[in-house]
């Protein structure tokens, strides 16, 4: 029975889509909060996430590029009120696989997460995150480079995944700071330079490039 994460800070609408979901044959686990659904989304497995982007607290927006960092294999369908163009496009830009704009069918939303929590995970080309001569495989949580494969722990393989994807641009050490660790992160922190430390160890000193006073940019191999 396929898992789904409703996301939603409005009781009724997520009673209303589980009932919905439950019906169809899902297990479906609701929350309210943005914090809340990344902890029960790193502490557990489900199929597809269905998210709000208006939520107190940490908006939807930021909730779907930090569980992406964490977990770059989860689909997720933002189910939100913000039905602007630029909305959509940036949550597509940030992973997100389905967008429905509120007010919605029923029907209509059971059929699209029948469909995306039905997928086999993802076709093959989305597992992989190739540049140059690393790959990242998203589901084993390991980096090949030319043949050796290395094991990372959570938050470096998280690291390393959010500096791949935008590989060639340079990340700054806020954005990095709150994309893979958290806002509860003071800002002063040196914990990303530890990190990118223990990375350039492991992948080679010229893997990672410092951008004096901004931030970091990953250089293809």
């Amino acid at each position: 029975m396929p898992r789904i994460l409703v996301v939603d800070d409005e009781p009724k609408i997520c009673r209303f889509v589980s009932r919905a979901l439950e019906r169809d044959g899902h297990s479906v686990v609701t929350t309210g909060g943005g914090t809340d659904a990344l902890q029960l989304a790193q502490e557990g497995e489900f199929a597809l996430v269905v998210l709000d982007l208006m939520l107190p607290g940490m908006n939807g927006f930021d909730v779907l590029r930090r569980m992406l960092a964490h977990h770059p294999g989860q689909r997720v369908l933002v189910l939100s009120a913000v039905g602007d163009v630029s909305a959509k496009i940036e949550c597509f830009a940030s992973g997100a696989i389905d967008y429905l704009a509120k007010p919605f069918a029923v029907a209509e939303l059971v059929a699209r997460v029948r469909l995306r929590a039905s997928d086999p995970s993802r076709p093959p080309s989305h597992r992989w995150l190739r540049v140059g001569a690393f790959s990242l495989d998203l589901d084993r949580r390991t980096v090949t480079l030319r043949g050796r494969v290395i094991h990372l722990p959570h938050r470096e393989f998280a690291l390393l995944s959010q500096l791949m994807r935008r590989a060639g641009e340079v990340c700054g050490r806020d954005e990095l700071l709150a994309n893979v660790w958290g806002f509860t992160f003071d800002t002063s922190s040196n914990v990303v330079d530890v990190y990118v430390r223990r990375l350039r160890t492991k992948l080679g000193a010229d893997s990672i490039e410092t951008v004096r006073n901004v931030g970091y940019s990953f250089v293809a191999g």
